[in-house]
C-alpha cells in the first residue's frame, strides 16, 4: 500500500482534511446541521414502526446488546446495528432531505451512523455536529466526482456514496489521524452499493440504514489499524471507473457547464471551500415520496391554491420534467405504497383530489382508491433529456372551461431556493411525532435538540426513545 504522502490522491487528502480541520464551523452552519438532525429525529421517531424497520430490528436483535439506542425498541443494540435500525427508520417514510451535491438522502445516512457511534463514545452534541458537517462535505465532494452519471446509470447514491460520507463523519467523531481517516475512507468503498433497482421495495429504505452501518464499522476498523488502498475513489479500479463506466475520462473531459459542482473530478485542493451545507443547502421535504416529483406536486398544488379549482374542473394535466426525474418516477399505475412513493401519476391525483399529500395517502387503502386511479388518465408526463438545473419542471393545468394554467419550479419549497423557517422544522417534527411520545419525553428531547451544540452527553437526547412506540 503506498505511503499516505500524496494529498493529491483523493483517499489521502480527504482523511488529512477530516484530521486537521478545525472545529470552529460558522453558527450558520452549526445551525443548518442542527436543523437537520430535527428533520430527522422526527421522521426517524415516526418511521420507526414502519414494517421495514420493524423487520431490520427482529433480524439484528439476537445479535447482540450494545449501548446505543433502536428508536422505538426497550432493547438497545450494538452502534453497528443501531445504525442500521435507525438508518432503516430514517429513510422508510420518504420524508428525509435530499442533498445535491452527492445526489444522496444524507441525513438518513450521517445521523443514524454519528448517533450510535456517539451513544457509544458519550459524545457531545458539539463533537456530532462537527461530525455530520464534516461528513457531509466529504459525502459531497465524493458525489461530485461521479455523479451525475453514477446517479443517472441506475447507481443508489444514499447506499453508495452515502457509505462513504458516514465513515468521513465517524472518523471525525472518533478523532482519527490523517492515515486512519483515510483508511476508513477507503474501506468504506469496500460497502458501497445499492441500485436503484430496489425503488418500490424495502430495499430501498435498508440502504440507508446499511450505509449508516458501513460508515460505523469502516471507522471502528480504521481505529484498530486495519488498513485499505489508496487507489479505491480515483484509479484504475477506483470508484470513478468502475461506478461511472469506462467511458469516464471522456464524460468527464465533456463536462462544460457542472451542476451543484459534479465535474467527475475529485476536489483535493480546496475541499472544505465553499462548505456545501451553506452553499447548497438541503431539499427539506414536505411530501412523504419520491423528492423527483415534488416539483410538479409544489407547482400543481400552488396553482390549486391560488386559482381555486377542484378536481372536477379539470380536463387534463401536462407535466414536462427532466427525464432523469421521471426515471426515479418508474411507477406509473402503483399497486401498494411503496411503488406509489415512485409515481408522478399518484403524488399528482393525491394532490389534484385533496390539495395535499401526506403520510396516510401511503396506505394499502389509499392508494387503490377508485377516485386517485381514476385521475391517471388525465395526468400526461413528457420527459425532456436536460438536466434539472438547465430544465424546470413545468405544470400545465387544463380546465373543461378552455383555460390553461401553468407554473413551474426550478427547485422544490423546502430548499434553499424557498427554505423552511425554524418554526415549519419544528411543525415538521411534531406533526412526525404526534402521540408516540409522552409530552414529558417529547418536552425532553425538543429541549435536547435546541440545545445540540451544548448538550454533554447524546444519550439524554436517546434515553426517552427507548420504548415501544408501535
Amino acid at each position: 500500500m503506498p505511503d499516505n504522502t500524496d494529498i493529491k490522491n483523493p483517499v489521502n487528502a480527504y482523511g488529512a482534511w477530516l484530521a486537521e480541520t478545525p472545529n470552529n464551523w460558522h453558527a450558520d452552519a452549526v445551525h443548518s446541521a442542527k436543523r437537520q438532525f430535527i428533520d430527522i429525529m422526527g421522521v426517524s421517531i415516526l418511521g420507526a414502526a414502519d414494517e421495514s424497520t420493524s423487520k431490520v430490528f427482529e433480524t439484528v436483535e439476537g445479535w447482540g446488546d450494545g449501548p446505543c439506542t433502536a428508536i422505538g425498541r426497550k432493547r438497545t443494540l450494538s452502534a453497528p446495528w443501531a445504525a442500521l435500525v435507525n438508518g432503516t427508520a430514517a429513510h422508510a417514510l420518504d420524508l428525509d432531505d435530499n442533498f445535491d451535491p452527492a445526489k444522496t438522502h444524507a441525513t438518513a445516512v450521517l445521523a443514524p451512523a454519528i448517533i450510535a457511534l456517539g451513544e457509544q463514545e458519550k459524545s457531545s452534541g458539539h463533537d456530532c455536529l462537527d461530525a455530520y458537517i464534516c461528513g457531509l462535505q466529504i459525502m459531497g465532494r465524493v458525489g461530485q466526482g461521479v455523479n451525475p452519471t453514477h446517479r443517472n446509470r441506475g447507481w443508489h447514491a444514499t447506499a453508495t456514496v452515502g457509505a462513504i460520507g458516514a465513515a468521513a463523519a465517524c472518523a471525525r467523531l472518533l478523532k482519527l489521524s490523517a492515515k486512519q481517516a483515510a483508511n476508513a475512507v477507503s474501506l468504506s468503498t469496500s460497502m458501497a452499493a445499492g441500485f436503484m433497482s430496489q425503488f418500490g421495495t424495502m430495499a430501498k429504505p435498508i440502504h440507508a440504514g446499511l450505509a449508516a452501518k458501513s460508515g460505523v464499522v469502516a471507522a471502528s476498523m480504521a481505529r484498530k489499524g486495519i488498513t485499505a488502498g489508496r487507489d479505491t475513489l480515483d484509479g484504475p479500479t477506483g470508484m470513478n471507473r468502475l461506478m461511472v463506466g469506462p467511458d469516464y475520462e471522456e464524460l468527464r473531459d465533456a463536462i462544460t457547464n457542472p451542476e451543484h459542482g459534479q465535474t467527475l473530478r475529485f476536489e483535493t485542493e480546496s475541499i472544505g471551500e465553499p462548505l456545501l451545507i451553506l452553499d447548497n443547502g438541503f431539499r427539506v421535504k414536505r411530501f412523504p415520496n419520491c423528492g423527483s416529483a415534488h416539483r410538479a406536486m409544489d407547482a400543481l398544488s400552488l396553482l390549486k391554491e391560488k386559482h381555486r379549482f377542484s378536481v372536477n374542473d379539470v380536463s387534463k394535466v401536462t407535466v414536462c420534467l427532466p427525464r432523469t426525474h421521471l426515471n426515479n418516477l418508474m411507477h406509473h399505475d402503483p399497486k401498494d405504497p411503496m411503488q406509489a412513493k415512485f409515481s408522478l401519476q399518484y403524488g399528482l391525483a393525491v394532490i389534484l383530489e385533496t390539495g395535499g399529500c401526506a403520510l396516510h395517502d401511503f396506505t394499502p387503502e389509499a392508494v387503490m382508491r377508485p377516485e386517485m386511479r381514476s385521475l391517471y388518465k388525465v395526468i400526461e408526463a413528457n420527459p425532456v433529456d436536460k438536466s434539472e438545473g438547465r430544465f424546470p419542471t413545468s405544470v400545465e393545468v387544463h380546465l373543461k372551461s378552455g383555460v390553461t394554467l401553468e407554473k413551474s419550479l426550478a427547485m422544490p419549497l423546502g430548499s434553499k431556493a424557498a427554505p423552511f423557517t425554524d418554526e415549519q422544522y419544528w411543525k415538521k417534527f411534531d406533526d412526525c411525532v404526534g402521540i408516540l411520545i409522552t409530552p414529558g419525553e417529547l418536552t425532553k428531547v425538543k429541549q435536547h435538540l435546541e440545545g445540540l451544540q451544548h448538550l454533554q452527553d447524546l444519550t439524554l437526547i436517546m434515553a426517552p426513545l427507548r420504548k415501544s412506540m408501535a
